[in-house]
C-alpha cells in the first residue's frame, strides 16, 4: 500500500483512509483509483515529482491523484491544475479549497495558450491524464510552452481513448513516436490489473 503525508490533515478527497503516526497524518493512496499510484507500484523507477515541484496537470479530473501530488510537492511546490469538465471542476474547487499549493483552471488542454496567463514561469513537470484522441499533441503543445528544458512528463496513454479499431500495442507506439520529436522516453509500463489498456510513460523533455 502506498500513502502520502497529508498537506490537509482531517479531510478526505475520495473516501480514502487516513492513518496517523509520529504526529503526522498519511492518506491511503487507492491504485486502482490513480494511476501515478498504480505506476509506482508496477515499478515507475524514478517519481520526478518532489518537494518544491511545479507541476501542470492536464486532466486534473476531481482531484484524486492531483491531490497526492499536491500532499508530495508541499506547501513550496505548486500544482496546475487543468481540467474542462464543469461537474469535476466543482469537485476540484472544493478540494483546491484546503490546499494553497493547488491552482485549479478551467480550461481546454488542447488549447494551452487560454490559460498561459495563470502559469508563472516554466513548470518541472507536467502530468497528463485525458481522454482524447489526441495526447500525444497535446502533451508536445503544452511542454512547448510551459515545460522547462530538461523537464519530466509523465503521461497515461489511453488506447481506447486515441483509436478502438487497432490493437493497443500498435496504438502505443505510435503515440511513442510522435512524443520523440520532443522527448526521450525513460521508462514504459503497462498498468495491468490496475487499468487495463493503458501504458504509462516517464519522458524527458529535449527542450
Amino acid at each position: 500500500m502506498l500513502a502520502t503525508k497529508s498537506l490537509a490533515p482531517g479531510r478526505r478527497v475520495y473516501g480514502e483512509r487516513l492513518y496517523s503516526e509520529r504526529g503526522a497524518e498519511y492518506r491511503s493512496w487507492d491504485p486502482f483509483r490513480s494511476k501515478l499510484s498504480a505506476a509506482i507500484l508496477k515499478g515507475l523507477g524514478v517519481l520526478p515529482v518532489a518537494p518544491g515541484s511545479r507541476v501542470l496537470y492536464l486532466g486534473a479530473a476531481s482531484g484524486t491523484t492531483a491531490s497526492h501530488v499536491s500532499d508530495i510537492v508541499g506547501p513550496k511546490g505548486a500544482v496546475y491544475c487543468v481540467e474542462f469538465a464543469p461537474r469535476s471542476m466543482r469537485d476540484l474547487l472544493n478540494v483546491a479549497m484546503a490546499r494553497e499549493n493547488m491552482v485549479p483552471i478551467m480550461g481546454d488542454a488542447r488549447q494551452p495558450g487560454q490559460y498561459a496567463e495563470y502559469i508563472k514561469g516554466k513548470v518541472d513537470i507536467i502530468y497528463e491524464d485525458v481522454a482524447d484522441p489526441s495526447q500525444a499533441e497535446i502533451m508536445l503543445s503544452n511542454a512547448r510552452m510551459f515545460l522547462k528544458a530538461g523537464g519530466s512528463a509523465l503521461m497515461a496513454v489511453k488506447a481506447q481513448s486515441i483509436d478502438v479499431s487497432r490493437r493497443p500495442s500498435e496504438v502505443y507506439e505510435e503515440a511513442i513516436g510522435r512524443l520523440s520529436a520532443a522527448f526521450e522516453v525513460r521508462q514504459r509500463l503497462g498498468l495491468e490489473p490496475f487499468d487495463r489498456h493503458h501504458l504509462f510513460l516517464h519522458l524527458s523533455f529535449k527542450g
